[in-house]
């Protein structure tokens, strides 16, 4: 079975699960609709299942390269950027100002959880679009948003961020890339960036740089980076392109997935730019990139968990071998086996549990903005913040496991590259990993999502899981354990025992809230799969929740004693 888009599921996961009708409600968005909604649907999954997702393999394969200074695309990855600008899918959420079509961010993030399912490292290219647009919708001056938002939105010009250096990952306040004054009101960069995402690539005849850097007179710290803006090309005040700019890639980095996905090291030497926002600002900047990047990661995880899912769900009907008690033949597709059917079940509940958080993190976004009153904008907003650090890493980890799993339902086929599978869960294995490891999410959660509103959004998502309707025992549990795990993780802040037990403590959140979606979706859709998938769940996740509680409320125990000499193998 190839490829297909979950149009219908994503249909159903915004309007009964995430609830997509209250952003409608706000009359914020009059062209949206619940028929617009299907169409762009619809338009979106023929794009991911004849373009993007027919050139996933091969450029598996075959990869981006790196000849002569220059990138390379992946083979079918020029045609299928062009497919891509020329329908308008960068531009879905953005304002029409600027060329956009102003529907709600939950159905852009629909939108591109397709995209990545169809083919994650080229989906990977307008992701880091979309974090420059937020970027300079916020922070760029007046002249910045006329000149760059309408290339980045239409697509003409991609977009990327360059924060990681040799030696500052997660650590910004180590950052060197220098800005200095070029004397005519403008700046020139100095410095190296590493695992830039799309950093080069011959599909666009220009690239939007976003470039954290310092200043001569930057105070030491995270407090001194300031935010830039360098192109590909020089471009005059009309966006006409120009000389080349003093910037290259160096190198491009030999992953172990996404290869069609160039990840560059970038050198700047002497690159003209243009300060976004004010000196010294470029933390809060970033973070609004980042923070619009997460939300997308954590779709990725979903959109690599559907793909690695179907590719499994096909293969088990496929393949024959031994008996079932649910089958007469004696030679039984593996489907019918109880173990391969409950793997594969348990792959679609936590495929739906995540899609669910993701999107309902993306409608939090939309009513934060658009809702009708300052207080429901607040309360939309301590949700947005409270489940982003969940959005990404539990939804990442629940890509990389159903890749796993799927794998392991094809048995040795899975661990040869024929099948598909192996790449899936190589594809899979990034996403936990960038744009804030799951353990920093883990420890944001712990440490500034838990205050927000000094508890008020952990309060509230706590009542908002009681108040359904039907709360089953094992959902119910599973919200006793995680308050019980919270008020231990308050009581703690910012202590050893609260930091060992983040990553716990962000599972336990991740599967309750889980367990709640497919709840949403079961009470919604009763005479269907749903109510199924939400009881297995319930059994096979839910139950473990006390324990998570309890292993939380262990702390750091005996880590510190556990020295590195007391590690090491002997």
């Amino acid at each position: 079975m190839s490829f297909r888009a979950p149009a219908r599921d994503l249909a159903f996961a915004l309007t009964e699960v995430a609830g997509i009708d209250a952003v409608a409600a706000t009359g914020a968005f009059p062209d949206f609709d619940r028929e617009i909604m299907d169409a762009v649907l619809e338009a979106a999954a023929n794009l991911a299942d004849d373009v993007l997702a027919p050139i996933n393999r091969e450029g598996d394969r075959v990869g981006a390269r790196f000849e002569n200074g220059q990138v390379i695309s992946a083979p079918g990855s020029r045609e299928a950027y062009r497919a891509f600008a020329e329908g308008g899918w960068n531009g879905l959420a953005a304002d029409p100002a600027y060329g956009g079509q102003g529907l709600p961010r939950a159905l852009s993030l629909a939108v591109f959880e397709m995209m990545h399912a169809a083919n994650m490292a080229f989906a990977l290219c307008p992701t880091l679009t979309q974090g420059a647009i937020e970027a300079l919708q916020v922070h760029g001056s007046e002249a910045q948003k006329a000149l760059y938002l309408p290339r980045l939105i239409s697509g003409e010009w991609p977009g990327t961020m360059n924060l990681t250096e040799p030696q500052a990952g997660t650590d910004l306040a180590l950052l060197r890339t220098r800005a200095e004054p070029d004397g005519q009101g403008g700046w020139k960069l100095f410095g190296e960036k590493i695992f830039i995402t799309w950093g080069d690539h011959d599909c666009a005849d220009n690239i939007v740089h976003l470039v954290l850097a310092r200043l001569p007179d930057a105070p030491e710290g995270v407090r001194g980076i300031s935010l830039f803006l360098a192109t590909k090309r020089k471009t005059d005040a009309a966006g006409a392109l120009g000389a080349a700019n003093l910037l290259r890639p160096a190198s491009i980095e030999h992953k172990l997935g996404i290869h069609a996905s160039p990840t560059c090291v970038m050198l700047y030497e002497g690159a003209s730019a243009e300060l976004i926002g004010p000196p010294h600002q470029g933390l809060a900047a970033m973070f609004t990139m980042m923070n619009a990047a997460r939300v997308n990661v954590g779709a990725q995880g979903v959109g690599i968990a559907e793909r690695a899912y179907q590719g499994a769900l096909a293969y088990a009907q496929e393949r024959r071998q031994g008996r079932s008690p649910w089958s007469a033949d004696k030679t039984a597709a593996i489907f019918d086996h109880p173990e391969i059917r409950r793997s594969l079940a348990l792959m679609k509940a936590k495929i739906e549990a995540a899609r669910g958080i993701c999107l309902a993190t993306a409608v939090a976004a939309d009513l934060a903005l658009h809702a009708a009153t300052p207080e429901a904008r607040e309360a939309a907003r301590r949700r947005e913040d409270l489940f982003t650090p969940v959005a990404k890493a539990w939804s990442t980890d629940v890509g990389v496991e159903v890749a796993s799993a799927a794998l392991q339902v094809h048995g040795g086929m899975g661990f040869i590259e024929e099948t598909g599978a192996a790449q899936h869960y190589r594809d899979a294995r990034i996403a936990p990993i960038y744009e804030g490891t799951n353990g920093i999410q883990a420890m944001d959660l712990a440490g500034r999502k838990l205050s927000i509103g000094d508890g008020l959004a952990v309060r509230e998502l706590i009542a908002d899981i009681r108040g359904t309707a039907g709360l089953g025992a094992r959902l119910s549990a599973g919200v006793d354990a995680l308050e019980t795990a919270t008020a231990w993780m308050v009581e703690r802040k910012g202590s050893a025992d609260s930091l060992a037990s983040a990553t716990a403590y962000l599972q336990l959140m991740g599967d309750v809230c889980g367990g709640w979606m497919l709840a949403k979706g079961a009470l919604a859709a009763p005479d269907s799969h749903r109510p199924a998938l939400a009881r297995l769940y319930a059994e096979r996740v839910l139950t473990a929740a006390p324990g998570l509680a309890a292993g939380i409320a262990a702390g750091a125990g005996d880590l510190e004693g556990l020295d590195a000499e007391a590690l090491a193998s002997q």
